[in-house]
């Protein structure tokens, strides 16, 4: 272990340290849709869709979002409101209109091929370095260590190194290591391999080091604390956040969706809290003390109810989301009317039909707790 925390291995364990890893990752990979290709726009597809999601809720969207759009052509001339739909329910929504705006730029600067430099992949919306360095090793061979969390972590064992990882000079020292690793004569194999390392057997907890194909020369399993490494981070402060949602429906059914506003400054003008305003989405308030009665206000100054002053909210089942550090408490009410009311831009809808739009989990929760209890007329 050198001084400043890079790994040195000598040449002969390093060539060994290279070859136990892929021989363990070419024997027992997971059988993985993206690795059945170097396509890499299909690469560069899983990867978007990897960040922040697990695997097994990746698969099914990754097979339907190529069906519907075979190659970077396909998706860069699709409706966004088409892309936002396929991508519905993973989150993180931008990564999917960054991912078309990539596309975009891909063919118009680049004749629809994804860009064999760093410095052309970096430029496209949505790539950092750790994407860059992936869809260019493993689709075109070019030899660039990753390193996410899962690569820093095998790292942080095998190094014992201590402290906050993402923290900006320990991050460059494990970014060194990774290249000093990296298997020139076949980049894109080996950063899968210490991605898989990482994911099923070097894993944040309970790592099963009896299996690990590396073990030996592991400096965080010799000194016995593997398991504690690397050392927890400081949480963010969770910020609670409270909404009130308005499910319309009228007597054949039907319910009221409100269109994306184009911009954050036409949400925020229009009092849409931000969590939902670039899905389509029920008629929704930030509350702060009573919700009903917020609610009501809300939808008395935006919607014209035919022959009701104020119309009768119905509780319906709370429901509880959480996106990144906000834990969301949303209070649906639902509101039954004979005729539901005209707002522009608004899509009229069955109740059960809601998901052929492109919404957000937290809408589909609210739609299903309208399911749970029959409004009466």
């Amino acid at each position: 272990m050198c001084k400043n925390g890079g790994i040195m291995f000598t040449g002969r364990d390093l060539t060994a340290f290279r070859k136990q890893l892929l021989a363990w990752f070419r024997q027992f990979q997971r059988d993985l849709p993206w690795r059945r290709t170097n396509d890499p726009y299909r690469i560069w597809v899983s990867e978007i869709m990897l960040q922040q999601t697990r695997v097994a809720a990746v698969i099914p969207y990754y097979e339907r979002f190529l069906e519907h759009f075979p190659d970077i052509r396909a998706l860069a001339q699709a409706p966004q409101e088409e892309v936002l739909r396929l991508w519905s329910g993973l989150g993180y929504y931008s990564r999917a209109r960054n991912l078309q705006h990539a596309a975009q730029q891909i063919v118009a600067k680049h004749g629809g091929e994804f860009p064999r430099n760093e410095k052309d992949a970096l430029a496209l919306p949505g790539i950092g370095s750790y994407t860059a360095a992936a869809i260019l090793s493993i689709a075109y061979k070019e030899k660039f260590a990753v390193l996410d969390g899962n690569v820093a972590r095998v790292l942080a064992r095998i190094d014992a190194i201590r402290g906050d990882l993402r923290e900006s000079q320990r991050w460059q020292s494990l970014q060194v290591n990774a290249d000093q690793l990296l298997d020139p004569k076949s980049p894109g194999d080996w950063n899968q391999a210490m991605m898989e390392l990482g994911a099923t057997l070097c894993t944040p907890r309970s790592p099963q080091c009896l299996l690990c194909p590396i073990a030996r020369f592991c400096e965080g399993r010799k000194l016995g604390i593997a398991e504690s490494l690397p050392e927890k981070r400081k949480k963010r402060a969770t910020v609670s956040v409270t909404l009130a949602a308005a499910v319309f429906i009228d007597k054949e059914g039907r319910t009221l969706l409100l269109p994306p506003p184009q911009s954050e400054k036409d949400a925020a003008a229009d009092h849409v809290p931000t969590l939902v305003s670039r899905m389509w989405h029920f008629p929704t308030v930030a509350v702060n003390e009573n919700p009903e009665i917020e609610l009501q206000r809300f939808v008395t100054d935006h919607f014209t109810i035919p022959g009701k002053a104020a119309p009768i909210l119905l509780p319906l089942g709370k429901v509880r989301h959480t996106v990144t550090y906000r834990d969301i408490r949303i209070l649906p009410f639902g509101i039954s009317l004979k005729k539901l009311p005209f707002f522009e831009g608004a899509k009229i809808l069955p109740l059960e039909d809601v998901s052929s739009l492109a919404v957000s989990n937290l809408t589909r929760k609210v739609a299903r707790s309208a399911f749970a209890l029959r409004i009466p007329e």
